[in-house]
């Protein structure tokens, strides 16, 4: 072998080590690093993976966890998904961070079956795994989950359409999130239960994936499908804002009922100006901070936490409804979370 493709074979053995490097970084985001539980200044290393990077609900998580990490003396690294939904991107994101040495990772599957080998991976290492706000499936796959009571969320505003309809046939139209997906299926049910329904009930039923233009569209197709619609559960609220923007064209935003869940800020506006008439508000900052505060715990004293933490749930109307708990749009807006 020559001695030019000797120091070919060389550059490109570097160059192969150099672009797995800048991958890993990629990968981890912010605030990423190698080497032990601890980083060279002492800090405790965390890491956080969200499903994006990109909703409010998931900015807010962020910021949270950025807060109390902060205030904690630990070093935060973040990663999320492509899109809603991309396992791969998560799993890769937890090695990446093992790797790095994080003691902890705070997460929120993107698919709650698929991700259970890669933390299961992360944990046999001596990781702490928390899930936030989407439980894995087993629950038990991780080692604690700080999240709403999304059963619960979907109830109250179940029971809050049942009240507001005082007693008329309801014909219902249910914007889901996607087929599988615990959260989706734990709201959808919970609403059900509250209402006293059952998917028999339900003479439209479309999926979402929570965004704004898809609820749209799936609110179009139920009312060619059923235009007598007259209640419509989302799964969140920017599918409720496409909803009304569905039945805002056809002159029907004033005589049908859209309740929803999550409190952003935006959808909380929303409440207020009528355009929903009540959601059920959860909060996403306290789940992440618990979460960072939970690791540097395990890291200092090696307390694992376990179970399952309720970060709360809060119906929010400025339409009150008698035998329902709620809350005003003015609680709800100096709690929402952007």
């Amino acid at each position: 072998m020559s001695r030019t493709t000797r120091l070919s074979s060389s550059l490109l053995r570097a160059a192969a080590v150099t672009g797995v490097a800048a991958l890993t970084l990629t990968a981890c985001g912010s605030g990423s690093g190698s080497g032990s539980s601890s980083s060279s200044s002492g800090k405790v290393k965390v890491g956080l993976i969200t499903k994006t990077d990109t909703n409010p609900f998931f900015v807010k998580m962020k910021e949270g966890a950025e807060k109390a990490a902060k205030e904690d003396g630990a070093q935060l690294s973040t990663a999320a998904g492509k899109f809603d939904g991309d396992n791969a991107g998560q799993v890769t994101a937890i090695e990446n961070m093992v790797a790095a040495g994080v003691k902890g990772i705070l997460i929120t599957p993107s698919d709650s079956k698929a991700i259970v080998p890669a933390i299961q991976k992360a944990r046999a290492k001596g990781v702490l795994v928390i899930a936030l706000d989407t439980p894995t499936e087993p629950e038990s796959a991780v080692d604690a989950l700080f999240a709403t009571d999304n059963l619960k969320a979907g109830q109250l505003i179940g029971e809050y359409a049942r009240a507001a309809m005082k007693g008329k046939t309801a014909k219902i139209a249910a914007l889901d999130l996607a087929p599988g997906v615990s959260v989706g299926v734990q709201r959808h049910n919970g609403f059900l239960k509250g209402f006293g329904a059952t998917d028999k009930d339900v003479v439209c039923a479309q999926d979402t994936g929570g965004d704004q233009a898809k609820g749209q569209t799936a609110m179009e197709n139920c009312l060619q499908k059923a235009p007598d619609i007259n209640v419509v559960y989302t799964i969140n609220e920017p599918a409720a804002l496409g909803a009304y923007t569905a039945l805002k064209a056809k002159g029907r935003e004033k005589d049908v009922l859209i309740v929803s869940v999550d409190g952003g800020c935006t959808g909380t506006q929303a409440v207020k100006d009528g355009k929903i008439a009540a959601t059920s508000q959860q909060y996403p900052l306290k789940m992440a901070v618990e979460g960072v505060k939970a690791v540097v715990t395990y890291a200092k004293d090696g307390k694992k936490a376990s179970g399952y933490t309720d970060t709360g749930v809060t119906l929010i109307t400025d339409k009150a409804q008698d035998g329902v708990t709620s809350k005003d749009t003015g609680y709800g807006l100096e709690n929402c979370w952007g």
